[in-house]
């Protein structure tokens, strides 16, 4: 077998070496003894990023389930610029919360290696397995703080649905092997394409399983109970990783798989993704108002996202298409850097993730505050943010395929969200509270990582035809 065999899965193998790395520095590490496993575990992350960048135009393949087709690349480079930030924020956090450092980094490395795999695959068994690989690893994150009961009910109540969703997951691929006779993606859509299988019911069956498993993992409406427990009670950076990473990684299998393989079938699926988005973006925005709790609101923000994220598949032309990636790469930053902001105020003994807890966090961190501030406006989709180039980009694919109610619900709901992040901002600038906390030293690396994050979403906003462009670009290599 020649070296180029395994070009595919190089950035693969460059996270999984840091994580096997880290294991052993972890298992040969003295009590008490300093360890720089942060810095291990970001030298993986980096090397993935350089391959991914060799790899680029290169269209590689291995072992005949694995592509570095610039699509999955355009995804690895948005996966692995969360795996490096959340690994930047963590190395003040773990140790000040007295995390297990060699678990912690182990396991995130290795659930990047199941999104990257999720997303290279072009096979459903290995989609399967690499989701398995990626959920086993953020089950136990959500947990990791062993003593806390909160975290531990969270884990399981995620571990409990995520096994019935991978129970749908597998059936789907099983109707559907048993309908085309393949579980290669391309096999399945030269079937599809093939034969009118328009209104054959294990087909159809076999759609709505994919939708129910791919569904628990982007958090759409109904599969989303899952969301706000586990983003309360997992760690504020592992909170941030997974509604980012994991989002990523399971909208990039679940746009490759319906728009290119089952692209045929799109008036049979489109009308039923059509319902869950528009239900998914008005739940996620209405129930989001209500809650008090910052974590809880964000999930129920992260559910409506999903939600327009869903839209540019139901669009399903060019314009959709790209904008899934530029709108994951946005909301990515974002959300990220606001989990970090989240996880930097609060220690293991005060979370300090209500919302009375952001008043007048202007005379206490004032740096912070205004870079929480970028951050929530992005969400909510103002100008000049990424937040706002990526809803514009999403709605403009739903026009142009004439979803003009999927369209104006998504508008809708967006301008109603605008509430409860603005209601962040008027706590942390103009209500005093009763008694000032002394504030947390953040780590300079912390404030660089974010510094750098939100220059990120502010670059997006006002100059995003590059990005745009390169998205673009990423999509035709695969449909």
């Amino acid at each position: 077998m020649g070296t180029s065999a395994f070009d595919a899965v190089i950035p693969v193998i460059c996270v999984t070496l840091a994580g096997l790395v880290v294991l052993l520095a972890e298992s040969f590490r003295k009590k008490q003894e300093r360890m720089p496993l942060g810095g291990l575990a970001l030298i993986g992350l980096i090397g993935a990023v350089i391959a991914c960048v060799l790899l680029w135009d290169r269209n590689a393949t291995s072992f005949g389930m694995v592509t570095a087709d610039n699509y999955a690349l355009f995804v690895n480079l948005i996966i692995l610029t969360v795996g490096i930030l959340t690994v930047v924020f963590s190395q003040h956090t773990v140790e000040r919360d007295g995390l297990p450092a060699g678990e912690y980094y182990a396991l995130l490395l290795f659930a990047i290696v199941g999104m990257m795999l999720m997303v290279q695959a072009t096979d459903l068994l290995l989609v399967f397995l690499a989701l398995e690989t990626m959920s086993i690893a953020v089950y136990v994150l959500t947990g990791i703080r062993f003593n806390d009961a909160r975290g531990t009910e969270a884990a399981f109540k995620y571990f409990l649905l995520g096994a019935f969703a991978s129970a749908f997951l597998l059936y789907g691929i099983a109707f559907l092997f048993g309908v085309t006779g393949t579980t290669s993606l391309d096999g399945i859509g030269t079937v599809v394409a093939a034969q009118s299988m328009s209104g054959n019911p294990m087909i159809l069956a076999a759609i709505a399983l994919l939708i129910v498993g791919f569904g628990f993992k982007v958090g759409v409406v109904p599969f989303h109970q899952w969301s706000p427990d586990a983003y309360e009670g997992a760690p504020a950076l592992v909170t941030g990783f997974m509604s980012t990473g994991v989002k990523a990684a399971a909208m990039a299998a679940f746009a490759r798989i319906f728009l290119s393989s089952l692209e045929p079938m799109i008036t049979d699926w489109a009308p039923v993704l059509w319902g869950v988005a528009a239900i998914t973006m008005i739940l996620g925005t209405v129930v989001g108002v209500a809650q008090t709790n910052l974590k809880r609101m964000l999930a129920y923000s992260s559910i409506a996202h999903a939600g327009y994220l869903l839209v540019g598949i139901v669009a399903g032309n060019e314009v959709g298409k790209a904008a899934i990636l530029f709108y994951l790469a946005a909301y990515a930053l974002t959300n990220v850097a606001g989990f970090a902001i989240i996880g930097l105020l609060g220690t293991k003994a005060a979370p300090n993730d209500d919302l009375r807890d952001y008043a007048g966090l202007w005379h206490t961190h004032p740096a912070l505050a205004g870079l929480m501030t970028i951050v929530l406006l992005s969400l909510g989709g103002f100008p000049p943010t990424a937040g706002f180039i990526a809803k514009w980009y999403i709605f403009s694919a739903a026009v142009g395929s004439g979803y003009y109610w999927l369209a104006i619900i998504g508008f809708l709901s967006s301008v109603v969200s605008v509430f409860f992040y603005l209601r962040i901002v008027v706590m942390m600038f103009m209500t005093e509270r009763d008694a000032r906390p002394v504030p947390l030293p953040v780590a300079a690396s912390a404030m660089a990582g974010l510094a750098v994050t939100v220059a990120a979403i502010l670059y997006l906003g006002i100059l995003p035809s590059r990005v745009i462009d390169l998205a673009a670009a990423s999509i035709s290599t695969v449909f």
